[in-house]
């Protein structure tokens, strides 16, 4: 299953909103991430009462370390972002950023994965398919939050959510710049039918490997190589048109930044400074609250 990945943005998707808001409000979101993601969790396998407290456990050490150690590693990052910001930035600066928190994504899903492997292989047939269920009704929404627009609403949807994140840095975007942004995502590829395409294709993937573990009831060790495969062929998938596709979308989410980045004020860039300095404060207290 994707659960190590999974788990893993979303701890990393609450540091970044912790470090991307300064809001009380998610700082207090990341200090009770253990119930968030015990119910995350739980909403995808349905975990039994045999399973739960050794989830639990296995939360709470993660997210111990990952105050411990990774948080001092955003902190870090958002200081190079800040020391970038009065100036201009090339697409490929901005994409040094994205590979960083691939790294992340990658340090932390490998902390959890013995946890998970127990886990996986705890799981039982009802459970899988609660899993299966879950994709399902994920799926279902995906398409209502995206298939089920035309191709103007889509663009506009992913305007009006370019606009608030940038603002959330920036404060609010002048209109040259909010044109600028328009004509930027009315050029892009990016393709929902595709991405849910590829969505599924995963979730296969990650049944069938569960499956297996219910078949053949394998070892630790063989269950943690069968759940590694699985992973790799996640996060680089089989398909090679999808890979080079994802990597462009990545280059162009890159280029359209340092665009709107370049675009910026001296007021714009100082606010900006101004929220970085800040976010870095928060993530301070974050490390220092173990």
């Amino acid at each position: 299953m994707s659960t190590p990945r999974r788990l893993a943005r979303i701890i990393v998707l609450l540091t970044l909103l912790a470090a991307l808001a300064a809001c009380s409000a998610v700082k207090l979101g990341y200090n009770n991430l253990d119930t968030v993601a015990y119910w995350w969790l739980d909403s995808y396998v349905d975990l039994t009462a045999e399973q739960a407290p050794r989830t639990r456990d296995d939360i709470a050490q993660l997210l111990q370390w990952h105050r411990a150690e990774e948080l001092p590693r955003f902190v870090e990052m958002l200081r190079r972002m800040e020391q970038l910001v009065p100036g201009d930035i090339t697409p490929a600066q901005a994409c040094t950023f994205v590979d960083e928190l691939r790294q992340r994504l990658r340090s932390l899903a490998d902390r959890a994965e013995p946890a998970v492997v127990t886990l996986a292989t705890s799981l039982q047939p009802d459970q899988v398919r609660h899993l299966e269920r879950k994709y399902e009704k994920n799926n279902e929404k995906f398409r209502d939050d995206w298939l089920k627009l035309t191709p103007a609403q889509q663009r506009e949807k992913r305007y009006e959510q370019f606009v608030e994140r940038s603002e959330m840095i920036y404060g609010r975007l002048e209109q040259p710049q909010r044109e600028a942004l328009r004509r930027d995502i009315d050029r892009s590829i990016i393709d929902p039918q595709r991405i849910l395409a590829d969505r599924q294709r995963r979730q296969r993937d990650a049944l069938q490997t569960l499956q297996q573990l219910l078949d053949g009831k394998p070892d630790f060790d063989t269950a943690r190589k069968q759940l590694t495969a699985y992973l790799v062929r996640f996060e680089n998938p089989p398909d090679m048109t999808y890979r080079e596709y994802q990597e462009a979308l990545i280059q162009e989410g890159c280029r359209s930044f340092a665009i709107l980045h370049n675009s910026t004020s001296l007021v714009q860039r100082e606010a900006a400074v101004r929220r970085l300095r800040a976010y870095q404060r928060d993530l301070r207290e974050l490390a220092a609250a173990q």
